[in-house]
């Protein structure tokens, strides 16, 4: 049988045992918490993890909230400019950022028209081959702007997107970027007539063909230099 001092030990050698859990609780809560918030520092150091969000929300949000596009029509994504984007200045949207924003634009074009699922069904792929951009005025700090992107041309090799930079609050575009997708493994004049309304190929603008006589230029002095 239990004496009062014998119950009196084990009630407080319980206290003990209670305080003592809740402190090697508290301390392996701190450590998972320190560990967390390592592997995610080492994370934002070794890769880029605010793109590879920027990419998901994108792309997540266009396939659940936004209805498709067909592949003639124009496709569109909003962004502000943040302390993330300025130049040294700090007044406005680097250069580089620019290119970074047509990524996530490009990739939105592919989800809501399709045009990319049809062409891993074909077991092919997608490549930049080339990019230009013209600025035409910078995008101040923290000026909400859109991007559309619209499909202008194709041949058997790739498919040639327009892109614009657009502010919000007066409409101006601001930026315009032409780009060339290589398209491999597949045939894009024969991919595009699987596409309602683009059984025919538009009228090549003129500006994309002086752009691509300046790429053909390009490569053949760079042949010549080997």
């Amino acid at each position: 049988f239990f004496t009062r001092d014998d119950e009196h030990q084990v009630a407080t050698g319980g206290h003990y045992l209670n305080c003592v859990c809740t402190d090697w609780t508290y301390f392996y809560s701190i450590m998972f918490s320190c560990v967390l918030l390592v592997g995610l520092l080492v994370l934002y150091i070794v890769w880029d993890v605010n793109y590879f969000l920027r990419c998901v929300v994108t792309l997540g949000y266009g396939m659940l909230f936004q209805r498709k596009r067909k592949v003639t029509e124009e496709t569109s994504i909003y962004s502000l400019c943040t302390t993330q984007d300025v130049d040294i200045f700090i007044r406005h949207m680097n250069n580089a950022r620019y290119l970074r924003e047509l990524d996530f634009a490009r990739f939105h074009f592919y989800g809501l028209t399709g045009i990319y699922g049809k062409i891993k069904t074909k077991r092919g792929g997608a490549v930049q081959g080339a990019s230009s951009v013209r600025y035409r005025r910078t995008i101040p700090i923290f000026n909400a702007y859109k991007i559309t992107t619209r499909l202008v041309w194709w041949d058997e090799k790739a498919i040639y997107l327009e892109q614009q930079f657009i502010t919000l609050n007066d409409g101006f575009v601001r930026a315009v970027a032409m780009s060339k997708q290589c398209i491999t493994n597949v045939n894009v004049i024969e991919l595009m007539k699987e596409f309602p309304g683009a059984e025919q190929r538009p009228e090549k603008p003129a500006e994309l063909q002086l752009w691509l006589d300046s790429i053909e230029t390009s490569s053949q002095k760079l042949r010549k230099d080997k």
